[in-house]
C-alpha cells in the first residue's frame, strides 16, 4: 500500500551573504495513514525546514526546494501550483505552529479565525460555520466555547491559544497534520495536556501526524517511527522502542544521554553533547557529525556515511555503529 506522505530525496537551500546553506540534503522519509512519525534533532538542523517545504511555505527567493519530491496521495506537491497548494493546505495537510502567539492574528477574535478558515475550505455559512467552531473548541476541550469564540487570542492562556491552533488544525478534517514544536512555550503540565491531546485525536479521527521536536520523551510516548536530524541530513532512522534501546548513531546515543531518566540514580550526572552544529555553508566531504564524536576515526573525515538499512526498519548513517551500539548496551 502506498504511504500517505513520501519525501524523496528533499533539497531545500537558502542563499545568504555567507553562501550557500543546504537546510534539507537529501532528506527521504514517510508517513502512512494514522501513523505517527517524529522528526528529532536540535535547532538548526532541517526540522521546520523540511515541515515547511511539505507546506509550500519556504520564503523565496532566499530559500528555495532544489530537488526531489513531495509525493502527498501520490501526487507531487512540488509540481502543484500556488492556487491548488492554498486548498490543499488546512484542508489536505495542516500545520500547528510552534508559537500560537505569533501564530494567531491579535486582532481577530478567536472566531473569526476559526471561522474563515471553515468558510475558505468547506463553503459553509456564517451559522454553519459558527456551530462547527464551538464544536471545535470542546473537541480540544475548551470550556464555555460559544463565549471563547468572541474573544481574542492575548484573553487566553498559552495553553488555551495552542488548543485553538489544535481546532484549526482539525478544522477542515485533514488527513495529515504536522506539528512543529507544539509545547515549547508551554509548562511541563500543560505540555502533557497537549501531547495527551493530539495523540487522543490523532488516534480517534485517523489522521496521520508529524511531531517535531528536540523533546526525546515526546518521542518515547507518541511516536510510531523517529527520523534523527542533523546538518540537515536523516541520520537515524527507525521505531521509536528501537532507536530508544538500541541507538545506532552516535548523535542519536549523545541526545538520549542528555535526557534525565528516572531509572536512574538520583546524583547521576547528564552527558552533554561537547561544541557546536556545524556551518551549514561549509560542509565537507565527511562525516558533518564527527567534530564533535567519541568515535569518530580517520575515514569519518574522508567519506560522507550513507544511510544503511540494519534490518527491521532501522537505518543509520556512521561508520562506527556497531561501537556505539556495543557502548549504549554498556551504559544502560
Amino acid at each position: 500500500m502506498t504511504a500517505l506522505l513520501q519525501i524523496q530525496d528533499l533539497k531545500t537551500q537558502f542563499s545568504t551573504s555567507s553562501g550557500t546553506v543546504k537546510a534539507v540534503d537529501g532528506v527521504t522519509y514517510d508517513v502512512e495513514e494514522g501513523e505517527t512519525v517524529a522528526v528529532v534533532g536540535e535547532s538548526g538542523c532541517g526540522k521546520s525546514v523540511t515541515a515547511l517545504s511539505i507546506m509550500r511555505l519556504v520564503a523565496e527567493p532566499a530559500g528555495k526546494i532544489v530537488g526531489g519530491q513531495i509525493l502527498f496521495q501520490g501526487r507531487n506537491l512540488i509540481d502543484v501550483d500556488i492556487e491548488e497548494m492554498r486548498r490543499i493546505r488546512g484542508k489536505d495537510i495542516a500545520m500547528v505552529f510552534q508559537e500560537p502567539m505569533t501564530s494567531l492574528n491579535p486582532v481577530l477574535t478567536i472566531g473569526i479565525q476559526l471561522m474563515e478558515t471553515l468558510q475558505q475550505h468547506l463553503d459553509v455559512d456564517e451559522t454553519a460555520a459558527k456551530a462547527r467552531a464551538v464544536e471545535l473548541l470542546g473537541l480540544v476541550g475548551i470550556s464555555d466555547a460559544e463565549r471563547r469564540l468572541a474573544q481574542y487570542p492575548h484573553n487566553l492562556s498559552g495553553g488555551m491559544r495552542q488548543r485553538v491552533m489544535i481546532a484549526m488544525a482539525l478544522s477542515c478534517e485533514p488527513k495529515l497534520i504536522i506539528a512543529d514544536e507544539p509545547t515549547t512555550a508551554l509548562d511541563v503540565t500543560i505540555q502533557a495536556q497537549i501531547l495527551e491531546l493530539m495523540k487522543d485525536l490523532t488516534r480517534r479521527l485517523g489522521v496521520a501526524l508529524i511531531i517535531i521536536t528536540h523533546n526525546l520523551g515526546v518521542v518515547a510516548r507518541y511516536a510510531n517511527r523517529v527520523n534523527v536530524m542533523y546538518a540537515g541530513k536523516i541520520i537515524e532512522r527507525g521505531n521509536a522502542r528501537e532507536i530508544y534501546h538500541n541507538p545506532k548513531h552516535p548523535y542519536t546515543l549523545g541526545l538520549l544521554r542528555s535526557v534525565p531518566r528516572l531509572d536512574q540514580p538520583r546524583g547521576e550526572r547528564l552527558v552533554p553533547i561537547t561544541g557546536h552544529p556545524p556551518d551549514l555553508t561549509r560542509l565537507d566531504g565527511g562525516c558533518a557529525f564527527r567534530p564533535r564524536c567519541a568515535f569518530a576515526t580517520e575515514r569519518c573525515g574522508k567519506e560522507k556515511p550513507p544511510l544503511e538499512d540494519l534490518g527491521d526498519g532501522h537505518l543509520s548513517a556512521c561508520w562506527e555503529k556497531e561501537h556505539v551500539s556495543l557502548n549504549a548496551r554498556k551504559a544502560s
